[in-house]
């Protein structure tokens, strides 16, 4: 069989994971470990942590962006998750996602939240991780500008 092209134009829309959207971890000093990245690797740093820029496969016009934040030992934000880091996935088409999670009996922590630059949901996997779900307007954080790491 042969397969058929799909116009460049047209846009997947098929509820899934596209990336990595953050890596998230537990640190005795946040500030510290900032700094620390930043002076021995050259991580350009924020509040937040390090933004880190990529281009879009499909798109190499457009910015994509990773977010790497230390938090502080014991943060509520990976509840109920006990483990010490949470994982954020680049998502598309959050609400159908969810309904097939919904479907394949996921457990959802709360509802998508919707901010500026995209959306947002948190589930559990099967092994008790908190992961949260970001469908992103990468846009917007192109056009805040400031130090990425590339």
């Amino acid at each position: 069989m042969e397969e058929k092209e799909t116009p460049k134009t047209a846009k997947d829309t098929t509820p899934k994971v596209t990336g990595i959207g953050g890596i998230f971890f537990f640190s005795e000093n946040p500030e510290k470990t900032k700094e620390w990245y930043s002076k021995n690797l050259g991580l350009e740093t924020n509040q937040w942590g390090s933004s880190f820029e990529f281009r879009n496969a499909h798109r190499p016009d457009e910015i994509n962006y990773l977010q790497w934040s230390p938090f502080k030992d014991g943060s509520e934000y990976f509840a109920p998750s006990k483990k010490e880091f949470m994982i954020n996935y680049r998502v598309q088409n959050i609400e159908g996602l969810v309904e097939k999670l919904r479907k394949n009996g996921v457990t959802i922590l709360d509802s998508i939240e919707e901010f500026d630059y995209g959306k947002f949901v948190h589930i559990m996997d099967a092994e008790g991780n908190k992961i949260e779900l970001w469908e992103p307007v990468d846009s917007v954080f192109t056009a805040m500008g400031g130090k990425t790491t590339k």
